[in-house]
């Protein structure tokens, strides 16, 4: 597992789009609108304009997101968003950690 992945709520993607092209140097690499995109090394930042978080939230790649949810909710983790398909079999979830924090895991479509 590693974070690969950072989301930030974008309600004015424009803007945010703005922002985010001046913070990072470079046009996104997914420009929908459902979804923003810009590469940084390794890492991805992307912009949901119909996110429902309140600030940045980071993803942890996985390779199973279900025993990756088990293992974190026997850990002392609260699932705050279910296990679901984003788009073209990517899986997303979110947890609480035993401090109420909010982290995120991903699974890339298999196959």
């Amino acid at each position: 597992m590693h974070v690969s992945i950072i989301t930030f709520p974008a309600p004015d993607l424009d803007a945010t789009k703005r922002f985010f092209r001046e913070l990072t140097g470079t046009d996104p690499y997914v420009d929908a609108p459902q979804y923003v995109g810009y590469k940084d090394g390794e890492m991805e930042i992307g912009l949901v304009p119909k996110g429902h978080q309140a600030g940045a939230l980071p993803f942890w790649t996985v390779s199973d997101i279900e025993a990756a949810v088990k293992a974190l909710e026997a850990a002392g983790g609260t699932v705050v968003q279910a296990i679901r398909n984003v788009g073209y079999g990517m899986l997303v979830a979110s947890l609480k950690d035993p401090n109420g924090s909010i982290v995120g895991l991903r699974q890339f479509p298999k196959g």
